[in-house]
């Protein structure tokens, strides 16, 4: 039985897939998005949406955190910089759609770079309540810039258009969202073929000889910072479309943490991690939100009492995987597919 074959090119060896079945699984998988909208219900493709902008944010969270090991909690900051630059730029000049998108990426990306400079004497934990200096700023100007962002009443944004049709629907916001997506998660995993992707993992394995070796660590640390929160600004723009309403408090810190645990739980480092984190955290609040429904014949408090369950979820899920499975998810895709691929030679 044929397990692997060496790769005699760097061509090879850098393929994004490097083999026809991982091919053909991909375009399996195309598929099935393609025909998902047509059968699931409203919900589901909500949820689908919703999932997909969270994949969106996570891959530039990951790309910042997971490839270049710069702890960051503004991502939910840099997402409302791009929602509210498409609500304005939708309401007072209504430019076309995929334009806002582009405008909220670029303008997060900036401001993104601006908070990334202590990043080259600062890391870690230093670094993280930084970002959280961020958040608070941003969110202050939010609240407050009143003649841009009309403060805590926030903006109204009206349906995206494409050829003239209203995305006003889940079902029809889903055919920009996942191909967005998807384009977006594989620029990702083709930056990391590149020279660049390769001083963001240099850095984060060793930022002084990575220094050492003539890679700009200023130069380097703000190109992440500013892919990460590009990333952050079309998923946010995405948001603003999706939900038709951004305000001050759209985009608290704990979506910052949520973000943060979805890389956690997914696997930092992997461009797979960041989809499996950010699927899986998207649905833990539905399915606890099902355990209320459950119980709430039996406990009417159930609930109010419950409410801050969904926080202490997220950080019981952070500190199991980081003591018990600290490559996430993707580690435990990647131990399946071993076991099944030797199976039943491997016991």
């Amino acid at each position: 039985m044929r397990i692997a074959s060496a790769k005699e090119t760097y061509a090879a060896d850098e393929a994004l897939f490097d083999s026809a079945v991982q091919r053909a699984w991909f375009a399996v998988l195309l598929l099935a998005l393609a025909l998902f909208p047509f059968a699931a219900n409203q919900y589901w493709a909500y949820l689908a949406g919703l999932a997909a902008i969270n994949v969106i944010s996570a891959a530039g969270l990951n790309i910042l955190t997971g490839y270049t090991g710069l702890v960051s909690l503004g991502q939910a900051a840099f997402m409302g910089v791009g929602a509210y630059t498409v609500a304005v730029l939708e309401n007072r000049l209504g430019t076309p759609f995929l334009l806002n998108l582009l405008a909220g990426g670029l303008l997060a990306a900036c401001v993104g770079m601006v908070f990334g400079i202590p990043s080259l004497r600062v890391k870690g934990l230093y670094l993280a309540i930084s970002t959280i200096a961020a958040s608070f700023i941003l969110h202050f100007v939010f609240a407050n810039w009143t003649s841009v962002t009309r403060g805590v009443g926030g903006i109204n944004v009206p349906p995206a258009r494409i050829l003239g049709v209203d995305l006003d629907t889940p079902f029809k916001l889903y055919w920009v969202i996942m191909p967005l997506a998807v384009l977006m998660l594989l620029g990702a995993a083709n930056l990391f073929r590149t020279r660049v992707g390769r001083a963001f993992i240099a850095v984060r394995d060793r930022d002084i000889s990575a220094e050492v070796l003539g890679i700009p660590l200023l130069r380097t640390k703000l190109m992440s910072f500013a892919l990460s929160s590009f990333y952050a600004g079309v998923a946010g723009g995405l948001w603003a479309y999706f939900f038709r309403v951004v305000t001050p408090e759209s985009f608290p810190l704990l979506m910052s943490i949520f973000f943060l645990a979805a890389i956690i739980v997914g696997g930092m480092g992997t461009i797979l991690g960041g989809i499996l984190g950010a699927v899986f955290m998207t649905l833990v609040p539905e399915l606890l939100k099902l355990g209320v429904g459950l119980v709430s014949p039996f406990w009417p408090d159930a609930a109010v009492i419950l409410s801050p369950v969904r926080t202490v979820v997220f950080g019981a899920l952070i500190v199991g995987f980081l003591n018990f499975e600290p490559q996430g998810l993707a580690e435990m895709w990647r131990r399946t597919r071993r076991f099944f691929h030797l199976w039943p030679f491997k016991t």
